[in-house]
């Protein structure tokens, strides 16, 4: 078994795609097969399965990648020890949700590939319920997940930027220009909303389920920017954070409603493994989050 397997074994199972570690590597894709082909003979399991043009770890896959992630550790962490040189260089694997991705790291990758252009940088879309579970399997570094503060023992976690939702119309729906709502206003109305599962739904259904106000009409969707543009296109009532849609709101294509979920206290939280190595580039990385999202102190958790 030889250490190039393994490097790119890991790098097979962080992207679930031959092409993209191919290219990560810099190998031709049958050299990835074929890597990955003679360490399933050698190991006599089958490490990956194909699911239609999905690529997905086996069970044995996902035991033999925590083992395969120490290995990597302990060898950035010894190489880290005798580099005298101080120009990073490495691979790193962050992880988020849609949202997260699109409106709050974008300036965090720009700043730290700024400083450390010698480190790979390889991010993955995850729906938030999956993040927490892509650091226990070493298949993650660092991920960010949008959520009411989390409590964890198994890991480390930062509350970032508290982030504020309201409830979004088109400027000619029926309540778009009053100045006062209550939530018994609300019954028959169409809501844009994610899927049962999605931390901010789960808030939103405590929230009527707590008032007895059934009689609306849930519209379910996985994306938050298809919830945006189906509130300008007038189908319904978006319940979305703040920061996805400020540019809506300016260009006066959306208006906010006079009417906030009182006890919905919600942070980008950043978090790792608390028993992970943090090498010079993850411990980088979450600095340079910490600098362009500004920490909050009170809300921090280790």
């Amino acid at each position: 078994m030889e250490f190039r397997q393994l490097n790119t074994f890991h790098t097979v199972a962080t992207t679930l795609n031959f092409s993209r570690a191919a290219e990560a590597l810099n190998y031709v894709p049958s050299n990835v097969t074929m890597q990955i082909k003679a360490l399933e003979e050698e190991l006599n399991v089958r490490l990956f399965d194909r699911l239609g043009k999905q690529l997905v770890l086996t069970t044995a896959g996902k035991r033999f990648l925590t083992h395969v992630q120490d290995i990597l550790n302990k060898l950035d962490e010894a190489r880290s020890s005798v580099d005298d040189n101080e120009i990073l260089s490495g691979t790193l694997t962050i992880s988020a949700n849609e949202v997260v991705c699109a409106y709050r790291l974008p300036e965090v990758f720009k700043l730290f590939r700024l400083r450390y252009p010698g480190v790979r940088l390889i991010f993955r879309s995850v729906p938030n319920q999956q993040l927490k579970q892509t650091l226990f399997e070493g298949t993650s570094d660092v991920v960010f997940i949008l959520d009411e503060p989390i409590q964890s023992t198994g890991l480390a976690v930062e509350a970032l930027t508290e982030e504020t939702f309201h409830f979004f119309v088109a400027p000619d729906h029926s309540l778009a220009k009053r100045t006062i709502l209550q939530l018994e206003d609300f019954r028959g109305e169409v809501f844009l909303i994610n899927e049962k599962g999605c931390p901010y739904r789960t808030m939103f259904d405590r929230t009527f389920k707590k008032g007895d106000v059934d009689s609306i009409s849930p519209l379910e969707f996985q994306s938050a920017e298809a919830i945006k543009q189906c509130a300008i296109s007038g189908i319904g009532i978006a319940f979305l954070p703040e920061i996805v849609t400020e540019v809506e709101v300016e260009r006066g294509e959306l208006v906010a409603l006079p009417w906030r979920i009182l006890d919905l206290d919600v942070y980008t939280q950043m978090l790792w493994h608390k028993d992970k190595w943090l090498s010079p580039i993850i411990l980088s990385f979450i600095e340079t989050a910490r600098e362009v999202m500004g920490i909050e102190e009170d809300n921090m958790s280790k």
